[in-house]
């Protein structure tokens, strides 16, 4: 059997399992209360509802003792689909802590207590991957959200890996790029590549034995792991943010996901290693080259 090499919860946690529930109890209790007046502001269609997940998302980073290190930044383009890697739940609160976002996720996750109510309450676009048929459905629903406004994270695996590389990239879903071009009128949208690697637990270095321990991926159980992740110290993440491919009508969304996957990948091999070095430019026929934003610290 595996041993987490980082694992404090034998001798002297850092975060003994008091402070964990403490922290557990905290969160549950921002649900509680904030979940009915979420409910009642999309009911009322108010302009400020995004405003609770953000604040959810950066309560439960602090709950988890999460830093989050940003290199470059969210593109400010609308419409706009962002495509990470993914390796964990916690992915999710490390993206939506840095600015309001839709997610496209596991229909599992709304069955989860605390985060699938939040989920829900977030307008997640759920996936039911039992339905062959649910594909066209989801696109729907991602082009309606990003002709709105609202910009989208796709993570294009379809899966989460064990942190260590990124998995090949779906193109399925990105044919939500067309839906939301021509509900625009517009003849292009962005998609913006991003990564993110876990680099440190406890401040000390995760490398390619402990990285699998934060990731959670496989069969693994959501409460044990949940379980590890608040008893076993501070995370460090890095999120890399790369520049905008364009997208129009003609785009052949098999292409585009193999230059998205190859510039994530670049990204999160780079932060592991440490690197961390502006993104580069990912470039299909006839596009201009978007500026490189210099690189920030999130809020979380």
């Amino acid at each position: 059997m595996l041993s987490d090499p980082n694992d404090t919860s034998h001798g002297r946690p850092v975060k003994r399992p008091v402070r964990a529930l403490a922290a557990t109890l905290a969160v549950a209790l921002f649900v509680a209360i904030a979940g009915p007046v979420q409910f009642l502001m999309l009911k009322l269609r108010a302009s400020s509802a995004p405003a609770l997940p953000l604040l959810f998302h950066r309560l439960a980073l602090r709950a988890i003792g999460m830093r989050v290190t940003v290199i470059g930044a969210p593109s400010a383009a609308r419409p706009l689909l962002i495509t990470p890697n993914h390796s964990s739940w916690i992915d999710i609160l490390a993206f939506g802590s840095l600015m309001p976002l839709s997610f496209v996720a596991k229909s599992e996750i709304a069955t989860w207590p605390v985060f699938g109510w939040m989920s829900t309450l977030q307008r997640t676009i759920f996936v039911d991957r039992s339905r062959k048929t649910a594909t066209a459905a989801v696109n729907r629903e991602m082009a309606e959200r990003m002709a709105s406004g609202e910009p989208v994270v796709l993570f294009a695996e379809g899966t989460s890996s064990d942190g260590n590389r990124v998995l090949p990239f779906r193109s399925a879903l990105l044919g939500a790029t067309q839906g939301a071009i021509l509900s625009t009128g517009g003849g292009s949208m962005a998609v913006q590549p991003a990564s993110i690697a876990y680099l440190r637990r406890n401040g000390l270095p995760l490398g390619r034995g402990g990285r699998p321990f934060v990731a959670w991926y496989g069969d693994m159980e959501f409460a044990s792991h949940l379980w590890s992740i608040l008893t076993n110290g501070a995370i460090d993440v890095v999120i890399t943010f790369g520049d905008t491919v364009t997208a129009d009508a003609t785009t052949d969304r098999k292409r585009l996901a193999r230059d998205l996957e190859r510039e994530s990948r670049r990204m999160t091999a780079d932060a592991l290693r440490g690197r961390a070095a502006a993104p580069r430019q990912v470039k299909l026929p006839d596009e201009q080259p978007a500026p490189v934003a210099e690189p920030q610290a999130s809020p979380a």
